[in-house]
């Protein structure tokens, strides 16, 4: 396919000239799952401007389907929402045989007004609240996942793969080329498909667990590597469906080995020169700096919900994991749940490392942001750079889904900047997630509970 240009007539001929069959017009749910409509190219043609129409309660559908029904947030009338094409979010999907593109979709209530309830809508909501003040974050997620057998009864143990070597990788061998190498079939096939759907990454590495690997995207604006972060979770599912894998991107897929994070990396710069606000020009840090890793130690507990989505998210934060059980900052230390690489001026940054591979990135992305901005609205310096391990210094993050949702139920400031509606929102599809979870009876409760209680 020809490049695609960057004009709405450009696109819509790009359509016609390369016969795209089908746009699957895609948005994400609260636990970033893809929600949307699949269109004919003429049609989609002639709704671009006025979009999609979809049910509010996509929003409000939990990971199993299920909705929040007695939701105080969606209309009770079921409206439709329209879903409006962003084009410049266009891309094509590369694994069909049939001509056939993606693109993500803007959400907004009849009366012309954003769905702020939309995972998209909040961090745009996060990035003009930045902008009013002439400021732009720029992020770069780090993003770990893990490549398994092909499983089908939920009740059995995930299975490590079969590489190239033949064999079932054994250890723990981070940053291990030839580990790495085992999987380069797998790899490789992202790659390609990356590129073609214009999703940039910039290094791949192998992470601690057995086929576990870790995709580092490039630094750039927060809403597309949020998009990209997004699509290549797809992309990374598919290309390992294609030598009968499954990429999970759980948090604790395995017992007994290193859960998968997402890591933000982040900084801020001025809109009317580009210059990061974290850095002097003679390379020391700023106060803006110190006051956002101010916020982020005193609001990232509250919106740990937000990181850690999932019930199956907590099993990472533990004391005897690599993952940070806290929100300690420190000098490029890897054992703090904030970590300030070492870096010029121009690229001084703050790594969050407690959010979790499961999460929304929409959500997650603002999150962050929104701790770091509330840092830099009160200007209270941080606690003492810590420069020991920090596990040795005690957990001070939710161990528990439940406990995190009422933390950020009470967070009025997080409320404030996020949007409350949303948060409402939120909150009522992960308690409906946790009703059902609730339900369920596992199998260590028949094993010790049966005959010894």
């Amino acid at each position: 396919m020809s490049a695609l240009p960057a004009d709405r007539a450009g696109r819509v001929q790009w359509l016609r000239d390369n016969r795209i069959d089908e746009v699957e017009c895609i948005v994400p749910d609260m636990n970033g799952m893809m929600r949307g409509k699949i269109v004919p190219r003429e049609d989609f043609i002639r709704v671009i401007d006025e979009g999609i129409r979809l049910p509010e309660f996509v929003f409000f559908q939990a990971v199993t389907g299920d909705t929040a029904d007695d939701s105080e947030v969606v209309n009770p009338l079921d409206r439709d929402v329209r879903c409006v094409p962003d084009l410049g979010t266009m891309r094509p999907v590369p694994w069909y045989e049939e001509p056939t593109v993606q693109v993500i979709c803007d959400c907004f209530f009849a009366d012309g007004t954003p769905v702020d309830f939309a995972p998209r809508s909040v961090l745009r909501r996060v990035l003009e609240l930045y902008e009013a003040r002439g400021l732009r974050p720029v992020v770069a997620p780090e993003l770990e996942f893990y490549l398994v057998g092909r499983n089908d009864d939920p009740d059995l143990p995930l299975t490590k793969p079969i590489g190239l070597s033949g064999r079932r990788e054994s250890g723990r061998q981070a940053y291990g080329i030839e580990h790495a190498n085992d999987f380069d079939h797998v790899v490789n096939l992202m790659y390609d498909y990356c590129e073609a759907s214009r999703i940039e990454i910039a290094t791949m590495a192998h992470e601690a667990g057995p086929a576990q690997l870790e995709m580092n995207f490039r630094h750039g604006s927060a809403i597309e590597r949020a998009d990209q972060t997004f699509l290549f979770k797809r992309t990374a599912r598919l290309a390992a469906r294609k030598h009968d894998m499954i990429a999970t991107f759980m948090a604790m897929p395995h017992v007994d080995e290193p859960g998968s994070a997402t890591h933000i990396h982040q900084s801020i710069v001025r809109t009317s020169d580009g210059r990061n606000i974290f850095a002097e020009s003679d390379g020391s840090d700023t106060r803006a700096l110190m006051h956002y890793i101010s916020g982020l130690q005193r609001y990232v507990p509250k919106a740990m919900s937000l990181f850690c989505p999932n019930v199956n998210s907590y099993r990472r934060i533990r004391l005897e994991s690599d993952a940070p059980i806290n929100v300690h900052w420190g000098r490029d230390n890897r054992t703090c749940g904030l970590r300030v690489p070492d870096s010029g001026p121009e690229s001084r940054r703050v790594e969050n490392r407690v959010i979790g591979a499961d999460s929304n990135p929409y959500i997650a992305t603002a999150a962050t942001l929104a701790c770091g901005l509330l840092g830099l609205e009160e200007g209270i310096p941080p606690e003492p750079v810590v420069e020991v391990d920090a596990h040795t210094l005690g957990v001070s993050l939710p161990s528990h889904l439940h406990d995190a949702l009422v933390a950020l139920r009470g967070c009025e400031p997080l409320r404030r900047v996020l949007g409350p509606r949303f948060v409402e929102a939120f909150i009522e599809v992960k308690e409906l997630e946790l009703q059902l979870y609730n339900r369920v009876i596992s199998s260590w409760e028949r094993e010790y509970l049966l005959l010894n209680v």
